[in-house]
């Protein structure tokens, strides 16, 4: 591109990419925060195993390969699997560990670090630059829920294990993982066949430990309120949450879909008050606005200055990542 041409750099990022990104990570968060009245019911192995059992029946009609995909080749299977085995697999066993250690609202704490997970990973293997703008967002985003960890007065956090809490951060990076493999997936995969593909490769990596499990459970014992929270999870978690994710991905560089996940650990902390009898504070508020802020800042439309077209061809815009994979 020459200094006289325009720069072709986007006024915003799509609307409806942006909403998909959001609604995606809110119901992430509110299962997240769900889950800690799941996993008093259900074992955790056998819980992960019924959620992507009862979604692969849900999604068997997406298993097709629609006519336009390509088939798919060897770095697209590794990636399927890479995807399922860190954002399905091990972040569920992660999660639900954790938060059946700790809270729902300890859950929301840890999870304020998937922004900078997301950003750090997205710099590391799509090679996506970390803006000014966008480190600021991150930084008011990760800032704003930390604020949770010093205004938490759950009962029983304060005694939670220490290990409760590593099995969290490990589900951050988890998450982080799945957002930036999921980034290279959208350039050749639908959504909804990424969905599904990842939760069958889920629900092999979790058969053997869920039926260990079930043969020694008591599902008389289950009540119709548990089995409608579990059908709720499971759809949720593995059909609805990904599809929107993935849909929003195609549009949006997956550092700033990454501010996105913002949504997740407020959702969780918003079933932790609203649900659990944890108590909102000042602080909380004043957390949630500026973990907002945060994604507002890293989001806004950029407005381009005249004679910074040539600057423009040093430094590509960012939804070039689009292309990566």
């Amino acid at each position: 591109m020459s200094p006289s041409q325009p720069t072709r750099q986007p006024a915003h990022l799509p609307l409806v990419s942006c909403l998909f990104l959001a609604a995606s990570m809110t119901l992430v968060g509110s299962y997240v925060g769900l889950s800690k009245l799941l996993v008093a019911v259900f074992p955790v192995f056998l819980l992960a195993w019924l959620r992507f059992g009862i979604a692969a029946v849900a999604m068997a009609g997406w298993m097709r390969k629609p006519a336009d995909e390509p088939t798919l080749g060897p770095a697209e299977k590794r990636l399927l699997f890479a995807q399922s085995l860190f954002g399905n697999f091990l972040f569920s066993i992660c999660m639900l560990f954790g938060v059946q250690a700790t809270s729902a609202l300890a859950a929301g704490v840890t999870m304020a670090g998937i922004p900078a997970a997301v950003a750090l990973l997205s710099w590391v293997m799509l090679k996506e630059r970390i803006t000014p703008r966008s480190a600021a967002g991150i930084a008011c985003a990760v800032g704003g829920i930390a604020l949770l960890a010093f205004a938490r007065n759950a009962p029983g956090t304060a005694s939670a294990p220490w290990w409760g809490y590593v099995l969290l951060l490990a589900a951050v990076f988890c998450e982080a993982s799945y957002v930036v493999i999921g980034k290279r997936l959208t350039a050749s995969l639908s959504p909804r066949r990424i969905s599904a593909l990842i939760n069958a490769w889920g629900l092999a990596l979790v058969t053997p430990l869920g039926l260990w499990q079930a043969l020694s459970f008591d599902f008389t014992q289950v009540s119709a309120g548990s089995w409608g929270l579990l059908v709720f999870y499971a759809l949720a978690a593995s059909m609805v949450s990904v599809w929107l994710w993935m849909q929003g991905l195609k549009r949006v560089p997956a550092q700033q879909a990454g501010v996105f996940t913002v949504m997740l650990p407020l959702s969780a902390a918003a079933i932790g008050v609203l649900l659990l009898g944890e108590h909102m504070t000042a602080a909380h508020a004043l957390a949630c606005a500026l973990a907002l802020a945060g994604l507002l800042l890293a989001t806004w439309p950029s407005r381009v200055l005249p004679g910074t077209a040539s600057n423009s061809a040093k430094h590509p815009p960012a939804p070039a990542a689009d292309k990566v994979g």
